[in-house]
């Protein structure tokens, strides 16, 4: 591994570019994990239950395609790098297939649809697969220092909870405004196509890969050592999944909760901007936070305030919707903070891998860590999709019975408190200090200079 001029400090163009980046996959993938399952339902009259499953398969697919991705960039070499070639050419494929995924024609059929639905979808996240690995990975080859990452994952959190609140604006009113809603989503998401090449080529064009290592291709048999030897981003994954699982079944279902218990499909927007506004609070807060107390003690109080606002979430009146939007604002606390932090563990995960085994896979790290992600996902959609099944959601309907909105409840909040709870649970016994990450990190380097010094003792004059 080369060291090439590393600065101590990034560029604020480049935490800047690498927040545009963050901005572009939101535009997809958030579009897709808060629209898709109401679309499917209310627009492409497929039933929640068989959505569930559909949502499930293919983000359980997807944990694949991650990890195929993983092993793809830890081979490339270009003059741009490993990663950044990726966000260039891969972004458009992707877009394009946000477009398709929200354009089911319509009098297809069941069969057909669902047919459209899977393989739009199945698609969509294996390009999403290789544009978002890279663009992840590109963080811990960006700088070495735990400040700076920790600000880059601050960046990406903050432009995150924007970009959510940005689609929840301009996405909620049409649920209930649009005469054509078919036809507004395809506009929308072309809307977005666009802005989002432009994103991904500003993020493209302002990062730059510091840490450069060689290409390598790593085996699933070197893939599945590196994760045996390191406990830190094994228990970092099954976090991950926890916490993911409860984030995306309140995600699933957090328009119906406007809708259907709050009684206004429109609260969605105030619910997403007080939620957005917290997340940027705390993800803002992070470096301060990580450099007075460390990363772990701060996961840990953010699953707390997390978990019990989940809770507040699931009881609160629909007579007050004010109690439950403020409910939904404190998640976002906890949420946001939580978001930030894994980014910024997971970068700590490679140097301990490459501590461990020697072999520095950035790709295929965090290709580890978003298969988890992705099963997170799949499985918390599935299960608030499931939950308001079993509860009696039907698609379309103007009005849901008492057991329909009762287990939209239970998907938004006692879902999430559980699983968050959890999560933290298993955060507790997370080895990888500060203190500890440093002296990898300073292990490493003596590693370095040994061979180089080495190398040039037997160098031939």
């Amino acid at each position: 591994m080369t060291m090439r001029g590393e600065p101590s400090t990034l560029r604020s163009s480049q935490y800047l570019g690498y927040a545009a980046g963050e901005v572009a996959n939101n535009l997809t993938f958030q579009m897709a994990a808060g629209f898709v399952l109401i679309y499917y339902t209310d627009v492409a009259d497929i039933s929640a239950s068989t959505a569930g499953t559909l949502l499930l398969v293919v983000r359980l697919l997807g944990g694949f395609t991650d990890l195929l991705a993983g092993r793809r960039v830890d081979k490339t070499a270009t003059r741009w790098g490993r990663f950044r070639p990726y966000l260039l050419f891969g972004s458009v494929p992707l877009l394009a297939l946000l477009v398709v995924t929200f354009s089911i024609p319509g009098g297809l059929g069941g069969t057909t649809t669902l047919v459209w639905a899977f393989l739009s979808y199945a698609l969509f996240s294996l390009a999403y697969s290789f544009v978002n690995i890279p663009y992840g990975s590109l963080a811990a080859a960006m700088t070495q220092q735990p400040d700076e990452r920790a600000k880059l994952s601050s960046a990406r959190a903050v432009s995150a909870g924007v970009t959510i609140l940005v689609i929840a604006v301009v996405v909620a009113p049409q649920l209930q405004g649009s005469g054509d809603l078919q036809r507004s989503l395809s506009v929308t998401t072309a809307a977005f196509a666009v802005i989002g090449f432009a994103l991904y080529l500003w993020c493209f064009a302002t990062s730059r890969e510091a840490v450069r290592g060689p290409a390598q291709a790593v085996s699933m048999r070197e893939t599945g050592a590196m994760i045996r030897h390191n406990r830190p981003l094994i228990l970092l994954c099954l976090a991950t999944l926890l916490f993911l699982t409860g984030m995306f079944s309140l995600t699933a279902v957090a328009v119906f909760y406007a809708r259907d218990v709050l009684g206004n499909a429109d609260l969605y927007i105030a619910m997403t901007a007080v939620q957005t506004l917290a997340m940027i609070a705390a993800a803002a807060l992070i470096p301060v936070a990580v450099a007075s107390v460390g990363k772990k003690r701060v996961y840990m109080l953010s699953g707390v305030v997390a978990a019990i606002a989940a809770v507040g979430l699931a009881l609160a009146p629909a007579s007050i919707p004010a109690l439950g939007i403020a409910c939904y604002g404190a998640l976002g606390v906890g949420f946001g903070a939580i978001n930030a932090l894994v980014f910024a563990f997971q970068a700590d995960t490679v140097e301990f891998g490459e501590w461990r085994s020697g072999v520095r896979a950035e790709g295929a790290s965090y290709a580890v860590l978003s298969f988890t992600r992705k099963a997170g996902q799949g499985i918390g959609g599935a299960a608030a999709a499931y939950t308001i099944g079993i509860g009696g959601y039907v698609s379309g309907a103007a009005t849901q019975s008492d057991g329909a909105v009762a287990s939209i409840r239970v998907a938004a909040g006692i879902v999430p408190a559980v699983a968050v709870a959890a999560a933290t649970a298993v955060m507790l016994a997370y080895p990888l200090t500060e203190k500890a990450f440093r002296s990898v990190v300073a292990d490493l380097a003596e590693r370095r200079a040994a061979r180089e010094t080495s190398g040039r003792a037997v160098a031939p004059t």
